[in-house]
């Protein structure tokens, strides 16, 4: 009988135990190869939800695997973005984050059971829309200056609704008052849809809210544009001047959507992401279909979306400590 020396048998071990370490590995499904969802922190329909949607069905053409948007609103989107950022890191699980979501909440409220910059990884922002203001039928002001002029000539008589405490609606109007040095009274409401509401019985004097929600009014003549927040007209309502125009050229708000994922995802995985979502945003049908609404279909690196949140967090935070803005 022949008896292997004993190193021969020590490395006949050692090579099955490195065949079974790397057994899992090759067993390993590639990715995508499951169901994705994304988690909408709105309830079905509107802007967010709309977004959410598109970029769900271009997604799951993408990567032939469904993509199933799960609504999840409640608590200012904090709801939502616990549950993003308790997910799997595995790729799956991708969330629609809006601006307030990861710039704003967070200052009005320290116990959120989520962090902006350490519970997600950043892959891309997809959507924007800008603010614009408004003014009801019977306000003297028919553009900015006009504004201006009647706010400072009587400090805190001209009224503007807001979608609610601490929304961008609200903050959009704390951060005019703070670059025209003028004073308006707050009136928040439970959404955009009563904010305007109000516009349009000339309850109030002012609204500021996005394009989507302000531009079929102005369009039918029941509340008058005064400018539009950014660099640029909109054709939705061309003859709204722009805020640079204007000579407010830091009034520039976008309420934005960003595509997210838990903090672990492997870097891989976020780079495939983005690529795709940067084809989406590029295609002329995605640009179409947003803009439809008053969305600009958007593109950015990783790093750009995450430079962004930064600053707008920072941005924010000013305006959020200057007003004493709260919650609902």
């Amino acid at each position: 009988m022949t008896h292997r020396p004993l190193s021969h048998l020590l490395g006949a071990f050692l090579a099955v135990g490195s065949l079974l370490a790397a057994a899992p590995a090759f067993a390993a499904d590639p990715w995508p190869s499951k169901p994705f969802k994304l988690i909408v922190p709105f309830p079905p329909g509107g802007a967010a939800d709309t977004v959410g949607r598109l970029y769900a069905e271009k997604l799951s053409l993408v990567f032939k695997q469904p993509v199933v948007v799960e609504n999840k609103p409640g608590a200012g989107t904090a709801i939502a973005a616990e549950a993003a950022a308790k997910a799997a890191p595995d790729g799956y699980t991708l969330s629609l984050a809006p601006a307030g979501q990861l710039t704003v909440l967070p200052h009005l409220n320290k116990a959120i059971p989520y962090d902006p910059f350490r519970d997600f990884a950043p892959v891309s922002i997809v959507a924007s829309v800008p603010y614009v203001i408004g003014a009801s039928a019977v306000t003297p002001a028919h553009n900015v200056k006009e504004l201006i002029a009647a706010a400072k000539k009587a400090p805190g008589k001209l009224t503007y609704s807001s979608c609610g405490n601490g929304t961008l609606c609200h903050l959009s109007g704390e951060l005019f008052k703070n670059l025209t040095g003028t004073d308006l009274l707050h009136v928040p409401y439970k959404g955009s849809a009563p904010a305007v509401t109000a516009l349009l019985g000339n309850e109030v004097d002012l609204a500021f809210d996005t394009l989507t929600v302000l531009a079929p009014q102005i369009k039918a003549g029941k509340v008058k544009g005064l400018v539009i927040s950014g660099k640029e007209r909109s054709p939705l309502i061309p003859d709204v001047p722009s805020a640079s125009e204007a000579g407010l050229p830091q009034f520039d708000v976008n309420s934005w959507f960003g595509i997210v994922v838990p903090a672990a995802t492997p870097k891989d995985i976020v780079t495939r992401l983005n690529q795709e979502l940067v084809r989406i945003a590029q295609s002329p049908e995605t640009r179409e279909r947003l803009s439809r609404g008053g969305l600009d279909a958007v593109h950015t690196t990783p790093d750009a979306f995450t430079k962004t949140i930064r600053d707008d967090y920072a941005r924010w935070g000013k305006i959020v400590q200057a007003s004493g803005a709260k919650l609902d």
